[in-house]
């Protein structure tokens, strides 16, 4: 139970995930099915839509947005500060901060991990790894978009008698952009959103806000 309990955020977010996962592929597969008949093609089963194309274009676009706001919001937040709200560092300490402040090498704890003791490259990879990893997450679902959605393209044209494209001419193509793009708006949108609003709004208990009765002007405060 303390297991659980300690872990729960995450639990819960991919208990969402699958039932989320779960239902986009009926409700796909319905709507895939109904297109197939009103153009006179063949229905095909759950199992074969879930690893088509089709499927997997419709669920990589999402992922691959997903992790490219937070790789942005990551990267960027180092920098980049917003007066007021929980989402930003305090005013003062944009940039990298001192070893010190980051608890690195002889500011380090016994605690703390064994990359943030080491020196050279091992440090500065272990300082990066976060915007790393979800970076390279972002670029392969990103990657798997483009095959995806090149897949299920060239079978639309191949299916009204047009030759397929290469897949570097789909990565041209408005189609690929269309669906990237409809995605990274909705992202950034959403991000700069919850920047503004938690300088003003609260969520009483939640990190992801200020403590209720926090001045409008304290920056980097969680609640």
């Amino acid at each position: 139970m303390k297991t659980l309990r300690e872990n729960s955020l995450t639990i819960c977010f991919l208990l969402f995930f699958f039932a989320s996962l779960t239902a986009q592929a009926i409700a796909g597969h319905a709507a895939f099915n109904a297109d197939q008949l009103q153009h006179g093609g063949k229905e095909i089963s759950l199992g074969s839509y879930v690893v088509s194309a089709s499927y997997g274009a419709a669920v990589l676009e999402n992922w691959q947005s997903e992790y490219l706001q937070f790789t942005l919001l990551i990267l960027l937040t180092v920098w980049l500060l917003q007066r007021g709200s929980p989402e930003s560092k305090e005013l003062n300490k944009a940039g990298g901060e001192s070893d010190e402040d980051q608890k690195l090498g002889r500011h380090s704890s016994p605690k703390s991990p064994a990359w943030a003791r080491a020196r050279g490259i091992r440090r500065t990879l272990y300082s990066n790894s976060l915007v790393i990893v979800m970076g390279f997450i972002w670029i392969c679902s990103w990657l798997g978009q483009s095959i995806a959605g090149w897949t299920e393209y060239s079978d639309q044209r191949i299916e009204h008698l047009q030759e397929p494209l290469r897949w570097t001419q789909y990565l041209g193509n408005p189609d690929f952009w269309e669906r990237t793009f409809q995605n990274w708006q909705s992202e950034f949108l959403a991000v700069a959103s919850m920047s503004i609003l938690a300088v003003y709004l609260r969520q009483r208990g939640s990190p992801e806000s200020k403590p209720v009765g926090t001045p409008h002007d304290t920056t980097g405060a969680e609640g």
